[in-house]
């Protein structure tokens, strides 16, 4: 039965197939204007956050009696990776994370089970705490930020203008929601003075009970009548200040109103917890978050239009700037990878018009713009979008996609030559050609799978590589059977080739002086295969001197400043310090405008940043630079100058990364269960690292501790005089913080009413021990008196993880320099330290070696099933087991050309780099089983076996060499780009080697493989092929 030619029906159906080409040219145009556009692919952060409030506890207890407890629920979860916890003095937060590469619903699942399980222990954990809250959207991307400013406008007034804004942009299609950020909490504050409240006798519970008594809301009843039911209301609730100034106090068997002792202001909540500070004014901030479905450019316009409609109603004085912009970034991304994008294309279409003539050169030229336009309708119809991963991958298909239509019409103009009619030609060519050609798309394929199924974040985030680039060479192969023989057809003259009639086209000077150098490759195979085994050895030794990454920085024009205060500085501090910096960058000319967030990280506006968890000793600026040089000026003027304006404050400048969130890229993790003995150890392994002259800025994620006031209670005075711990601890936090008696409503606000000591009684450490108790008989007591005050030390921040203390060596790496190659070179450093240990300690490696670690590990879990598809590909081609390990032992050769590549232009090894290493062994494979099936096919055809692996060679330099040129070509725009850059360096390199090797290595590994001997002299010129 004769076998199904995809050609040969494409030519008897010529309407059908020009039907096809139609509907993908127009299919194809629409589909890339109409798909989504992201900077970078979607991934989901595998995260969760839960934090709680312990107003009171100490970082220890809040650990012990609270985290404790619920880290080993969460340890109970399906796909749970780690839990980090991190306890400070009245709070702590958990961030809980399970197996990169879990899908969404197993997250949403496992985040149900937190949830769960958490309110199972809600019982058992102690009084006053509050929470778990937990936050299930730590991974979501703040696209647009926007910042809400008015000069001679209150907080309040702006917090109200906010809130109307959020209200008429949720109405905008595609916002899912949105955020404000630095709105402050409002407050009322009655102060008092301690020493008065003495004098009339008055204690703060006295004013705590008189404004819940005046203010509470209690059901007080209702009438039945014979129509209708009649609620009673009593009035009496506070509505203003005047309300709370009017509450009375019994005093010394008279009342007294709370407003005649004490003063009541509105104020805000102090000292602050979160503040957002844009060009040095404070501001609030709008983060709006896209639905999972928009698109972001679509969104930025139509945020942008309701902005403006919006601007023109605001009040006056309020102005809204937006601080972060997405869509804008996107579109210069898509446009810089779309011009990429374009430019390969024109390379590899000059490539073909120049080597192939401007006929032939159309017809396989043609055949990339349809393959483009099935992927944009594939894309479309699979809900892919257009980012920096996606237009990456079109880019290394473009190469790939030449090959097939090179490989299919050569063979056609080859028949033609030789007098063939084009029609019986081009299905000669698709019966010969199609099955070697779609082997080698399959294996190209397949050498993908490892991204393509990777179960890790990285995975998610690059594994379009696979999906796109699979899409693209297997519909190649189906183009090229089924549309560039109609265009050829249809293209090329009937008297085409006739000038060669009945000779043999490989029979010209340039063949005939190949013919001799493959034929000495052939004669002398084991010096070639002797100087090539060397050359790899040589390539495995050089590439240790290849420097190592993850993944590169990103080229967007802002920095991140950060400023670390020491553990426990107060917020007070800590802005003192971001005023500072704030005058150094206003008068950057570089520099457009900055944004500081005080007391938290700032929101993820950026898919790899990573928010710092609450610290009042922490803040952080987004500062945008007019370009990427600006950038760098920037940059490196406030390294210089840090250390000398701030000698007190960990000042870390850094750009913004691609790829998953790696922070410091220089980390060892030392854990163990004693909090003393680790940071003892720490210090060892700090002093390690610090040695090594390739880093900056070595520090500890926790220090040492902080001092703290303790009161220590004489029970028996203080039982004798009736009082309790808790009546202590109320007192002195009432004077010193203030607490919350009762609330003013306002609307939809509930306003905490706090009574507190004046500054002048509250702001001093040395008046605790003044602060007067009040004991049941009425009389007043200096805390003195029954109580010891005193300095210690105590833990001001522990972190955990999985529940052994783990503090973080971490450290920068100097410019030019790697965090992987440098962590590598450090870890020898640590053996002695890590070779006295006590049992139960370890050092552990973090930042980028541990991400890239995790993330190849992901990789070799799949390699494993990408052999065994890739040797069932090559047997059901060659069905001989000799030569489908022939092929194999072909495929890591490339390795030569890509050391020597990366070492000449000093490019990194990073995790893209490694996956164009894997894609070039496929690529390289791939020539080896056609360059094999035309060995078999020159001997099918009465040669013998040297002349027959001779001709093949011959023949296949041509294609081959076609499409390394059209490859290798059409890399040359990704080279620019800092994240494809390598993977580009490493591919052009590699299959310039691979095309070297494939014309004369292979040739001579198969003579040495199967004894060939030569039985003909070579001829000069040799005889025509016979006609079919």
């Amino acid at each position: 039965m004769k076998s199904f030619n995809l050609t040969e029906w494409a030519l008897n159906h010529r309407a059908v197939v020009l039907f096809l080409i139609l509907v993908i040219a127009i299919g194809g145009v629409l589909g890339f204007t109409r798909l989504g556009q992201l900077e970078d692919p979607n991934f989901s952060v595998p995260s969760m956050t839960a934090m709680v409030i312990w107003p009171g506890a100490t970082a220890q207890q809040v650990q012990d009696e609270v985290l404790n407890r619920m880290e080993k629920k969460f340890e109970q979860l399906d796909h749970f990776e780690k839990v980090k916890t991190y306890a400070r003095q009245g709070y702590g937060a958990m961030l809980i994370t399970v197996v990169g590469g879990t899908s969404p619903a197993d997250q949403q699942e496992a985040w149900y089970q937190a949830r769960k399980k958490c309110s199972d222990i809600k019982l058992e954990l102690p009084e006053g705490v509050i929470g778990p809250i937990f936050n299930d959207e730590f991974g979501d991307v703040t696209g647009l930020l926007y910042a809400v400013k008015g000069d001679g406008v209150s907080l309040a007034e702006l917090s109200d203008v906010a809130e109307d804004i959020k209200r008429r942009l949720l109405k905008v299609p595609m916002v899912k929601k949105i955020d404000i950020y630095g709105k402050q909490a409002k407050k009322v504050y009655v102060e008092f003075s301690n020493r008065k409240l003495a004098a009339l006798g008055i204690t703060p519970l006295m004013i705590a009970e008189s404004l819940r008594n005046q203010n509470s809301l209690l059901a007080a009843g209702s009438i039945d009548t014979k129509g209708d039911r009649v609620l009673v209301r009593v009035s009496g609730q506070f509505a203003s200040l005047d309300d709370i100034r009017n509450v009375p106090i019994a005093a010394g068997g008279r009342l007294i109103k709370l407003g005649d002792f004490t003063t009541i202001t509105r104020g805000y909540e102090d000292p602050p917890t979160y503040t957002v500070r844009h060009n040095g004014q404070q501001v609030l901030m709008l983060g709006i978050t896209m639905t999972n479905d928009g698109n972001i450019v679509d969104l930025g316009k139509a945020i942008e239009g309701a902005v403006a409609k919006l601007q023109t109603e605001l009040p006056y004085g309020v102005e809204l700037e937006r601080v972060a912009d997405q869509p804008t970034v996107v579109s210069e991304s898509i446009w810089e990878f779309e011009r990429s994008l374009l430019e390969a294309l024109a390379i590899v279409l000059a490539v073909c018009l120049v080597s192939l003539g401007w006929r032939i050169g159309i017809v396989v030229g043609l055949s990339v713009p349809i393959v483009l336009g099935v992927v944009a309708l594939v894309m479309l119809a699979m809900g892919w979008n257009l980012e920096r991963i996606s237009l990456g991958s079109l880019i290394i298909a473009l190469g790939l996609l030449v090959d097939d239509g090179i490989i299919a019409v050569e063979m056609m103009v080859v028949k033609m030559e030789e007098g063939w009619d084009r029609i019986k030609a081009a299905a000669y060519s698709y019966a010969a050609t199609a099955m070697p050609r779609l082997t080698g798309a399959l294996i190209t394929v397949a050498a993908f799978m490892p991204i393509g199924f990777s179960q890790s974040t990285t995975g998610e985030y690059a594994g379009g590589i696979f999906w796109i680039v699979g899409t693209a060479v297997l519909f190649s192969w189906v183009v090229s059977g089924l549309i560039t023989p109609y265009l050829a057809v249809n293209m090329l003259p009937k008297d085409f080739g006739k000038h060669h009639h009945g000779g043999d086209p490989y029979d010209t000077p340039f063949y005939r002086k190949l013919r001799r150098f493959i034929d000495l490759a052939i004669q002398r195979r084991w010096w070639v295969i002797g100087a090539t085994v060397a050359a790899f050895a040589l390539a495995v030794y050089g590439a240790r001197f290849v420097p190592q990454q993850f993944f590169p920085n990103s080229s967007r024009p802002e920095l991140v400043v950060e400023l670390r205060l020491k553990e426990g500085a107060s917020f007070a501090a800590t802005t003192e310090q971001v005023k500072k910096m704030e005058s150094i960058l206003a008068k950057d000319e570089d520099i457009r405008f900055f944004t500081a967030y005080t007391g938290a990280g700032q929101p993820r506006f950026y898919i790899s940043l990573d928010p710092e968890l609450p610290n009042p000793g922490y803040a952080i600026f987004v500062v945008m630079t007019k370009d990427t040089e600006a950038r760098e000026r920037v940059r490196s003027r406030l390294m210089a100058s840090v250390n000398e304006d701030f000698p007190e404050v960990w000042v870390r400048v850094t750009r913004l990364e691609l790829g998953p969130p790696v922070g410091f890229p220089v980390q060892f993790r030392v854990v163990g269960p004693d909090t003393q003995r680790v940071r003892s150890i720490a210090r060892e392994v700090e002093a390690a690292v610090a040695s090594s002259p390739k880093v900056r800025d070595v520090q500890l994620d926790w220090n040492d501790p902080v001092r703290a006031l303790r009161v220590d209670l004489d029970q028996d005075k203080a039982r004798a005089l009736g009082l309790a711990p808790a009546d202590v601890a109320f007192v002195t936090q009432t004077v010193m913080n203030g607490a919350t008696m009762s609330h003013l409503r306002e609307r939809e606000d509930l306003i905490d009413i706090v009574a507190r000591a004046v500054p002048s009684e509250r702001l001093d450490v040395d008046t605790l021990k003044d602060v007067n108790l009040y004991t049941r008989e009425g009389t007043v007591v200096p805390l003195s008196q029954v109580a010891r005050v005193r300095y210690e030390l105590e833990e001001p921040v522990l972190w955990r993880r999985n529940r052994d203390m783990a503090i973080t060596v971490r450290a920068d790496v100097k410019d030019g320099e790697q965090g992987v190659s440098v962590t590598q070179e450090i870890r020898p450093l640590l053996k002695d330290i890590e070779a006295k240990l006590p049992f139960g300690y370890r050092i552990d490696v973090g930042g980028a070696v541990e991400e890239s670690d995790k993330a190849n590990r992901a990789l070799m879990a799949v390699f494993p099933v990408m052999l065994v598809t890739i040797l069932t590909i090559l047997m059901l081609q060659l069905q001989s087991f000799s030569l489908m390990f022939m092929v194999f032992l072909t495929a890591p050769l490339g390795l030569i050309g890509v050391v020597a590549a990366l070492l000449l232009f000093q490019a990194p090894l990073g995790f893209v780099a490694i996956l164009g290493i894997t894609a070039l062994c496929g690529m390289i494979m791939r020539n080896a089983v056609i360059l094999v099936d035309q060995v078999q096919a020159e001997m099918a055809e009465g040669r013998d076996p040297w002349n027959a692996v001779l001709e093949a060679a011959v023949h296949r330099t041509r294609p081959v060499a076609l499409t390394a040129a059209a490859t290798v070509l059409a890399m040359i725009p990704l080279t620019r780009s800092i994240f494809w850059g390598p993977m580009a360096i490493a591919i052009m390199g590699g299959l310039t080697v691979a095309t070297v090797l494939t014309i004369f290595f292979v040739p001579a590994l198969y003579a040495a493989w199967f004894k060939v001997g030569r039985t003909v002299a070579l001829p000069l010129a040799p005889a025509p092929a016979a006609a079919a």
